[in-house]
């Protein structure tokens, strides 16, 4: 059967950064690609060009701000769908959704698009996050969140429910020699606290308490208490407007006497790189994640993880790397755990399973699904 070509209007609050965001740019490409139409209306931001240099069209209109004001963006957006005809209305966050929702109610049964939503996180239960189960069908990035929703909105029609994991490209985090000497001393180039003859952990997220920062301090300092000449490298810790967080970490560093071996820096945009440099890696967020885009992206330059097994990032350890799950904020679990992977690295997955194609077929076929005769 020939497939019809598509229009699909995506809505998210801006074009700045973060997993959601990616997602967007990931399926406007797919679309464009597959001879599609891709749209994104936000309120704009620097991933802007990068939308529109893959032949996608950008609608700028602040559908994120949580004001009574943005009740105002519901009739632009329905003068949207009405001049474009979209077939699908993607709606990706809970306001953009709710407007996208509230424009959609207003025109003919007949000339409305089809709606879908992605649930791309754990978000608080309640009626505000309700809208975000009303698609036709309801994308879920993991088991996790799929599990999450039903708990959460037993109404909710199991059989509109689709798991469609994120993915990641081969190409861009390749199997990477381990130890990989030459990528060390790259990074001891820059940063000469990682310098040492002991293993590199590595612990990447943004600057927030719920990346477990502190979890990985302490996780060094037993190590290095033990004779172990490890060294951690925290990139993206470091950002502007967390200068207060940073002092906190710096002074818990400094309490634990390990000041010498840890490396708070910006993120970094080789984070391939960073992988392969390191010989561990630690995903320790407090709050469960949806997914755990760390663990797919480490294992696939071919190093071990270690993290707490809740959320996405415990049901990934569980099917690809099982030894580096470990019972959240067990501490002393952790520290056995890293001592055994770093002892005897396990055997990790030849391929990686969740691919960038992967998703952006599952998500075009699922479009198709909605609008087939």
């Amino acid at each position: 059967m020939a497939r019809r070509r598509l229009t699909v209007v995506q809505l998210l609050p801006a074009l700045q950064s973060g997993g959601v965001e990616r997602s967007t740019l990931e399926i406007a490409n797919a679309l464009v690609a597959a001879g599609q139409r891709a749209i994104v209306v936000s309120a704009g931001g620097r991933l802007v060009p990068m939308l529109e240099a893959s032949g996608a069209q950008h609608v700028t209109l602040d559908i994120g701000r949580k004001s009574l004001r943005t009740l105002g963006r519901i009739l632009p957006l329905r003068r949207l769908f009405e001049r474009e005809r979209p077939d699908i209305v993607h709606a990706r966050s809970r306001l953009p959704a709710w407007l996208g929702w509230g424009a959609l109610r207003g025109m003919p049964v007949e000339a409305r698009p089809h709606f879908v939503t992605t649930v791309h996180g754990l978000n608080s239960p309640g009626r505000y996050s309700a809208i975000m189960t009303r698609g036709e069908r309801v994308i879920c990035v993991s088991d996790t969140v799929r599990r999450y929703v039903l708990q959460h909105y037993p109404q909710t029609d199991s059989a509109r429910l689709r798991v469609i994991p994120r993915g990641l490209d081969p190409t861009q985090f390749p199997r990477a020699a381990w130890p990989d000497v030459g990528m060390r001393a790259q990074v001891v180039e820059q940063f000469p606290e990682l310098a040492g003859a002991g293993p590199l952990l590595l612990l990447p997220g943004r600057g927030t308490r719920l990346k477990g920062h502190a979890d990985g301090l302490q996780l060094l300092a037993t190590l290095r208490a033990e004779g172990l000449d490890a060294r951690l490298w925290l990139p993206g810790a470091r950002e502007a407007g967390r200068e207060a967080y940073i002092g906190e970490l710096e002074q818990l560093a400094e309490r634990l006497g390990i000041t010498g071996a840890v490396a708070f820096t910006p993120p970094t945009a080789q984070i391939a790189q960073a992988y392969a440099a390191s010989d561990l890696v630690l995903q320790l967020s407090r709050k469960p994640e949806s997914f755990g885009r760390t663990v797919i992206e480490a294992l696939s330059v071919g190093r071990p993880v270690l993290g707490w097994a809740h959320g996405g990032v415990g049901e990934l350890l569980a099917e690809l790397q099982p030894s580096g799950a470990v019972p959240p904020f067990d501490a002393d679990a952790l520290a056995a755990s890293a001592r055994l992977l770093l002892g005897s690295p396990p055997s990790l997955p030849a391929t990686m399973p969740y691919t960038l194609s992967a998703m952006q077929d599952a998500t075009l076929s699922l479009y198709q699904e909605l609008v087939a005769p």
